[in-house]
């Protein structure tokens, strides 16, 4: 029987760690998988292991590396809507195309490829536009990692909640590379922040909750995008912030999560952030705000602690809390632990997703 031939189409590289993961877990389970991508201009990408990958986004975009991101922006958006219509040309060659991220959906739900099923992940859903509805509206099947994702897009018969995966591929690199010198120098505990920095992620209010934590460091790990470092340094109490401000690869990542007692994501609003899933790939401790999918993990696993978004007093009491208390951080690793090898491992995910391509092209 010929293997179901699959293109997993993410134009950005949004989301590639989840691509990556998604189309080795489905080529284990014999599935034909290509991931139609960009070149990721930010490091080295996961080796592809079973699968293919064609990089026909963007070609000129990406010669510029990351260099000049304003210029590769306005070049991207020029390529766009021609490398689209280059995709649906040859779309027809996969069973079923699967749609990881869509970077302009007003533009794009007008360029999606005729030949079906057509399937579309939303990978956080934070808010419900009419633009959203349309979209999923124009596919057979919509994946969202959580039941707050599939009530917010108003839930039906399209709308399939799929949990996201664990980043367990983060916990192997290859050419893993050590902590800068100045930070494994440090003895103190380690509370860290990872990711980029934007708005709606609440650094700054764990910046403000670090003046009521004592004996520690907040390691603030990520680019900021739309946010004044300058206004989070003057928040930061003295000594006790470091800033990394800066993409940090794959090869870097780990040392930074081995290194961390604690990890916190003081979103304002979120429904899922790839960050959750490299903290319970490595077993962390997590200090979390009560919202979205990451209410729903605390509440169906136990992995990790809940407070109100933006309260810094609660913030701050929890992160405490944890420091002052191994054996229940030695807890909650474990149960995150338990998370990623069981609910959240990459082939019970491609189990679902394989069903649920066999539901659609039936």
């Amino acid at each position: 029987m010929p293997s179901v031939r699959v293109h997993l189409i993410d134009p950005s590289g949004d989301v590639l760690p989840y691509d990556h993961a998604l189309a080795a877990a489905l080529a284990r389970r014999g599935l034909d998988v290509e991931l139609v991508t960009s070149r990721f201009v930010h490091g080295q990408p996961p080796a592809p292991v079973g699968y293919g990958v064609t990089e026909s986004f963007y070609r000129l975009a990406t010669r510029l590396g990351d260099r000049a991101p304003r210029r590769r922006r306005a070049i991207k958006l020029a390529e766009h809507v021609p490398d689209m219509l280059r995709y649906r040309r040859r779309a027809a060659a996969a069973d079923v195309r699967h749609f990881q991220w869509l970077p302009i959906e007003r533009i794009d739900s007008l360029l999606l490829p005729a030949a079906r099923p057509r399937v579309l992940t939303m990978h956080n859903v934070i808010r419900r536009e009419a633009v959203d509805v349309r979209l999923a509206q124009r596919m057979d099947a919509v994946v969202v990692h959580t039941r707050h994702g599939a009530e917010l897009l108003g839930g039906g018969e399209r709308v399939h909640v799929i949990p996201h995966g664990a980043f367990e591929h983060l916990t192997h690199q290859r050419h893993e590379r050590p902590l800068p010198a100045e930070l494994a120098a440090v003895e103190r505990p380690v509370v860290l922040y990872f990711g980029v920095v934007r708005p709606y992620k609440g650094v700054d209010v764990l910046v403000e909750a670090f003046r009521e934590v004592e004996d520690a460091e907040l390691w603030v790990v990520g680019r900021p995008l739309e946010v004044s470092l300058e206004r989070l340094r003057r928040l930061a109490p003295a000594g006790r912030v470091r800033f990394v401000d800066r993409y940090v690869s794959d090869a870097e990542l780990p040392a930074y999560f081995r290194r961390a007692d604690l990890l916190v994501l003081p979103h304002l609003n979120v429904d899922v952030s790839g960050v959750l899933f490299a903290g319970l790939a490595f077993g962390k401790a997590m200090v979390m705000s009560d919202v979205g999918g990451f209410r729903e993990l605390v509440d169906e696993h136990g992995a990790g602690l809940l407070t109100p978004p933006g309260d810094r007093d609660a913030l701050a009491g929890a992160v405490r809390g944890l420091l002052a208390d191994p054996a229940e951080r030695l807890r909650l690793e474990g149960l995150a632990a338990a998370a990623a090898a069981g609910p959240f491992s990459w082939d019970r995910i491609a189990e679902q997703t394989a069903n649920l391509y066999e539901q659609v092209r039936s």
